[in-house]
Formats: structure tokens, sequence, C-alpha cells
């Protein structure tokens, strides 16, 4: 996938080139070969006013080109930065779960992307297509574009929705959990699990350690990810989110993938430090694990993922269930009543 990624990156570039070379033609007294600053500043000139141009009588049009070239540019940024990122694992013989916490990040972010950036890539290849990448992103931008070619209406908009869906998810996965709970064999578990349930669905925000006393429910049947319904793992991969009309095997396998992604990313972000974050990238990573920043302040996203980071502290890799049901119990009645 990514190899693709490049390899389309590389073609864009090369017809980039060209175009440069071709507008150097027509321009009096710019040489074909020259590359000063001076001739330079001539075509950055034309390109302005073709801008200007498209702005003032295709204003509509000038919307859609303009995140088109900006979401390809930020696209381009992340190529030569996740390539920086894997040459640095090579050379330090690392996996990418020892990264530090900002190139982990963006790491899983770029992979997420890909799913699909790859197809835009491929269809805008030939000169012909950009008419089809237009009509794409009028017509399906949710589903067939991603962040970097959203209008920041477009994003605030998408985010909405996105929390609308999550929510939903969210409640059945809660619902799920209640629907086990007499599959269970053991009377304390039991009474823990459901009370804690019942505390969430009176919309009162559960405490890390009232969580960590129901974690031995998770770690066996029926509630660990090995003995979980098909429709229970669909309701979990919701809301990470994963392609869940694979199959139940391939669903629990992405599942205990992304789970362990998110456990090692919350331990590389306690190393770094909440401190550190800016209050972009707190409303990313409270995104991340489940919860919606859209109407949240900067230091409510700050005292859940202190929160979180307080739990996910405690857990092993072998607690992934506990983990993803987590996602759930700890955002669904979030910010307190």
């Amino acid at each position: 996938m990514f190899r693709l990624c490049m390899k389309a990156v590389f073609v864009h570039e090369q017809l980039a080139v060209k175009n440069c070379y071709k507008l150097r033609l027509y321009i009096p007294g710019c040489s074909c070969f020259s590359t000063s600053q001076a001739r330079l500043g001539v075509l950055r000139r034309v390109n302005d006013k073709y801008e200007r141009f498209l702005e003032q009588r295709f204003p509509r049009f000038y919307v859609l080109y303009h995140t088109l070239m900006k979401g390809f540019k930020l696209l381009f940024e992340d190529v030569k930065e996740v390539r920086r990122i894997k040459s640095s694992m090579r050379s330090n013989s690392i996996h990418y779960r020892e990264l530090p916490y900002r190139d982990m990040e963006r790491l899983l972010l770029f992979r997420r992307d890909m799913i699909k950036a790859i197809p835009l890539i491929v269809i805008s290849l030939p000169p012909f297509a950009i008419g089809v990448v237009f009509t794409l992103m009028c017509l399906f931008p949710r589903q067939l574009l991603f962040r970097h070619f959203w209008t920041p209406q477009q994003q605030r908009k998408y985010q909405m929705i996105a929390h609308v869906k999550r929510s939903k998810h969210q409640a059945e996965v809660l619902n799920n959990i209640l629907l086990t709970i007499p599959r269970m064999s053991e009377w304390p578990r039991r009474t823990l699990l459901l009370n804690l349930c019942s505390k969430v669905q009176s919309g009162v925000h559960p405490s890390v350690s009232e969580i960590c006393a129901v974690r031995e429910a998770f770690s066996g049947p029926p509630l660990e990810l090995q003995t979980l319904k098909a429709s229970h793992l669909r309701s979990l991969g919701s809301q990470i989110p994963v392609i869940v009309w694979l199959p139940s095997f391939l669903v629990r396998r992405r599942l205990t993938t992304k789970a362990l992604d998110l456990l090692y990313l919350d331990r590389a972000l306690g190393t770094l430090g909440l401190d550190q974050l800016s209050d972009e990238e707190m409303k990313r990573a409270c995104d991340l694990r489940g919860l919606s920043p859209s109407r949240l302040t900067s230091s409510q996203c700050r005292e859940w993922l202190q929160q979180w980071l307080q739990f996910s502290a405690q857990l092993k890799d072998s607690e992934s269930s506990l983990l993803l049901h987590s996602m759930t119990i700890l955002t669904l009645v979030y910010p307190p009543k």
C-alpha cells in the first residue's frame, strides 16, 4: 500500500514538472532550462492570476480546485514524513510500536487515510480524469475522500455525523455487554459488571477504579475477543473504525491489532506527557480513543485524556477486549451531566 502511494506521488511530481516545463515555453523571456528566482516568480504570478480568475468567475469550482490542490499537497507531505519515519525504523531496527508518540500517531493516521487515498490517486493519474475526481468530490466526499480533501465546513459536518454514528454503536456495545452478563458463571463478576453498566445507562460517568474492578470479566469467556459473537464484534469495530463487513475472524484479528496499536500509542503518550500536546493534538487524541471533541473545551479534553491514560497504563497486552469496551464505557456519558 505504501509503495503504491509512493509511486503515485512520484508520477504526480513528474507530471507537475512537465506542466511547469510546458508553461515556461509560452512565457516570453523565460528559458526552458532556467530555474532562477525571477523566472520562478513569473510562474507563481501566472498561477496566482489563474487562481484569482477561477475565484472570481467560477467560485464553486475554485473551492473544489483549491481543496484538491491543498489535499494533494498535504498528502505529499505525509508521504515524505512517513518515508522518513520508515527509514528511521530500518536504520534503528525498531518496530513501529516503539516509535515516539507523534511519529507513531502520524504513521497510524497515514495508514487509515490510505484506505481511501489510493483509489483517489489511481483515478486521478490520467490527464482526463480530473473531471472524474471533481465529480466524486461533489457527489461522495464523505465516503470516497478523507480529511485532507475536505473543506473546513465539511470536516465539522462529517465529524458530527461520525459522532452520531459512533454514539449509536457505543450504545449497541453497552447493550451487548448487558446481554452477555447472564452467560457469566461467577456471580461477583456479574454483579460488578451489571452495576457498572447500570451506572453508565443512568448517565453517570464511571471512575477508573470501577472499570478496573471488572477487568477479570473481560479476560475470559464470554467477553474476551475470541468468544464474542459476530454482532458484538461489528459493534466494537464500528467505533474504531474497522471494516465490519469482513468475516468475523478477520474483524477479530483487526480489532486485536487496533487495540494493541492504541495501547502502545497510549504508552508513548504517557512517556511524552500531555503537557507537550497542543489543543489540536489533544482533540485528535480524544477522537482516536472514541470521544468526540467537537463540543468539549481544551480542559475537558485534557481531563478525559488523563483519566484514559491512568486506565490504559494498568492494562496488559492481552487485555484488548477490556480496552475496546472501555472506549464505550468511558466516553458514552462524558462530560458528566
